[in-house]
């Protein structure tokens, strides 16, 4: 090429998909494109905002791929565009998802206090838990004096339908998502475990209207467990506050002031993230 030429222009084709020449409607394609819509956010949030050209500049696309890839993005509400400018600036669907991914972590940073005055008074396993499609898994613990053998439960999935922490989760979720999973069959990890529609149904009825969950060698022999739940500033359950303990510890003379304690806290950390203001 000599330096009065000018570099032929991408073909959209080309530029759109260079594995569909090769492989067709592949995986790759989808791949591409997916890694092309990340790069256009991190490319909105690196300058504020940015036009269609300076976008495929950045990206090494076509105008009109850069275009369609702004387009899908619009429709979820992740970017916007300033009509009169014509430049996009990332959307309030971006917030939304970093408020998911925040209320995960500020429920674990707030909850760090609360469990560890729990685990320092009662001498047991404090834990704290969210929900996670259709597990409860555990985000932060903190171990009571008493607790030299307790289990390391954080990153843990944990059922639903066997933990005092998914029963409160469970007890809470919207009706349709709830009647879903109780119409599952349901995994039985002890003889203690409640696998029945209509017996967990009514235990999560009680959840509700005491305010917390228990079990009993429910997921695990020996293992015993109360949880409250947490609730953002709108009221809504967005995680659950957990004791758990051996059987011989956790008494059912016991099980009574565990759970009270366990309500203060549940109510102590939803006071932390906003609810009651």
């Amino acid at each position: 090429m000599t330096p009065t030429q000018k570099r032929p222009e991408r073909s959209e084709e080309h530029a759109e998909n260079p594995e569909r020449q090769q492989n067709g409607r592949g995986s790759g394609s989808a791949v591409q494109s997916v890694d092309r819509a990340v790069s256009v956010l991190e490319i909105l949030a690196r300058h504020g905002e940015a036009g269609v050209t300076e976008i495929a500049d950045e990206l090494d696309v076509h105008k009109s791929t850069a275009f369609r890839l702004l387009g899908v993005l619009e429709n979820r509400g992740l970017v916007a565009q300033e009509k009169d400018r014509g430049k996009y600036y990332l959307g309030a669907g971006v917030l939304r998802l970093a408020g998911a991914a925040a209320v995960r972590l500020d429920i674990s940073q707030e909850g760090v206090p609360v469990c560890r005055e729990v685990a320092d008074e009662l001498g047991e396993t404090a834990n704290i838990a969210v929900l996670d499609d259709d597990a409860a898994v555990n985000i932060m613990q903190v171990r009571g004096t008493a607790s030299v053998t307790a289990q390391n439960w954080p990153g843990r999935r944990t059922p639903l339908h066997a933990t005092s922490s998914g029963k409160v989760l469970l007890a809470h979720m919207p009706p349709t998502l709830r009647e879903g999973f109780l119409a599952r069959t349901l995994p039985r990890f002890t003889e203690r475990t409640i696998t029945g529609t209509s017996m967990l149904r009514a235990e999560l009825e009680a959840v509700v209207e005491q305010g917390y969950g228990v079990t009993v060698e429910e997921l695990e022999l020996g293992l015993a467990a109360v949880a409250a739940p947490v609730r953002s500033h709108d009221g809504k359950v967005i995680g659950a506050i957990s004791v758990s303990g051996p059987v011989y510890r956790l008494t059912p003379d016991r099980l009574p002031e565990m759970a009270k304690r366990t309500v203060t806290a549940g109510a102590e950390l939803s006071r932390r993230m906003g609810y009651g203001f």
